[in-house]
């Protein structure tokens, strides 16, 4: 089987309540989400062969925190897989203590469509501590290089803050661990995690958020093709993005 299998996972980032958000009632509003990349990236690994991407969310969030969605974007995982697109499902809970510390909590359904072996289920949590953040994804369910559901860990650590010029900068640093040794090196040696990080600067113009990310990993080029089938996938990058909340 190809070691394409275990693929990365789209990292859906829920932000609080916005202001721009669609009033349905005194206790229901809908945000809309519409976003332009230049290549999806997914905790470092490209989901489009280093392709552009349209993607779209839609989130129904109630005043108790209590949310629901859906999220989407094409994909491409190259060789003879017939899926061209991520359909997410997700649901959870949004606490805010102050304008300071927020804790996000919820679950989170992959699928796609024509390709089901690479859907997954995952639960995740993130703590915002004055603009740092702290997460936990977790799935007992991601499909491996062998056709079996497996244990997955990503844990990240990032900060947000905003620069002169009303300029945004976010920093990610983040670790994906998985049970069974998934990376082999052109030595033969493998190992079960790698690190990945990213630099975002964002800046809002005509109602567009305007993003630029470098994006890489610790993966070598033998490490990305041994797990995705492809040695380019996991290599240093320049992301642009443009977004707008509805």
């Amino acid at each position: 089987m190809n070691a394409r299998t275990l693929i990365s996972l789209a990292s859906l980032m829920l932000a609080p309540i916005s202001s721009q958000a669609l009033t349905l009632s005194d206790d229901l509003s809908l945000e809309l989400e519409l976003t332009s990349v230049s290549d999806y990236r997914s905790r470092g690994i490209s989901q489009t062969l280093g392709d552009p991407a349209l993607q779209a969310g839609a989130t129904l969030m109630h005043s108790s925190g209590l949310y629901l969605g859906a999220w989407t974007s094409n994909v491409d995982f190259g060789f003879d897989f017939k899926t061209r697109q991520e359909l997410d499902y997700y649901a959870g809970w949004y606490w805010q203590a102050s304008d300071a510390i927020s804790l996000d909590v919820g679950y989170m359904k992959y699928t796609y469509p024509k390709e089901g072996q690479f859907n997954l289920s995952e639960v995740y949590a993130v703590l915002d501590l004055y603009g740092v953040q702290l997460g936990a994804l977790y799935s007992n369910d991601t499909p491996n290089v062998f056709g079996q559901d497996q244990d997955t860990l990503y844990t990240y650590l990032g900060y947000s803050f905003a620069l002169p010029g009303e300029v945004g900068l976010a920093l990610r640093a983040g670790r994906n661990d998985v049970k069974d040794p998934a990376y082999w090196s052109a030595s033969g040696d493998d190992r079960q995690a790698y690190y990945e990080w990213e630099v975002k600067l964002t800046r809002e113009f005509v109602g567009v958020t305007w993003g630029l990310s470098y994006i890489d990993t610790d993966l070598s080029k033998s490490e990305c093709l041994s797990w995705y089938g492809y040695d380019d996938l996991c290599s240093a990058t320049v992301v642009a993005s443009a977004s707008k909340t509805f």
